[in-house]
């Protein structure tokens, strides 16, 4: 029971510390990543160099201290993804998402952040957001009980 709601606290602590950075840094802002996506007119390069900061960060603490242990404080193991091939799911999420966040300028995380300043634009894009993970949901397990009947079938 302990080490679950030390869990709950690290993932409060991480989703605090990521908001703030988020906030500081202007990234909650749609006007940050259009201009950062308009590399023919008013590029802002400010997204950029936030990913190098985090890249930065995350590099340092890998090599200083993550790459040392051989478990995480608040699991049993690492978390590392294992499938390496693209596939069409895969490549039809990034589309998907890189056409929302082009159209938008929101990224879930920083739509999530935003959410305080109760900004209509805000609202209708995690209202959005939310519905389309919904009708994939929904999608999914259909697909799913097809692919169980259809293996039932040839059975």
């Amino acid at each position: 029971m302990e080490i679950k709601l030390k869990n709950k606290w690290a993932a409060f602590g991480a989703g605090l510390i990521f908001a703030l950075g988020l906030g500081l840094s202007g990234m909650t802002q749609p006007s940050k990543i259009i201009g950062f996506l308009d590399v023919t007119g008013a590029w802002d390069p400010s997204l950029a160099l936030v990913m190098l900061g985090a890249i930065a960060v995350h590099s340092l603490t890998y090599h200083l201290w993550l790459k040392k242990k051989s478990k995480p404080m608040f699991a049993t193991s690492f978390s590392i993804p294992t499938n390496k091939k693209l596939d069409s799911k895969l490549i039809t999420g990034a589309v998907l998402f890189g056409i929302g966040w082009g159209l938008s300028g929101f990224c879930p995380g920083p739509a999530l952040v935003s959410l305080v300043s109760l900004q209509p634009t805000v609202l209708i894009f995690v209202a959005s957001m939310m519905a389309g993970m919904a009708l994939f949901h929904v999608y999914e397990r259909q697909r799913q009980a097809l692919h169980r009947k259809h293996d039932a079938k040839t059975m």
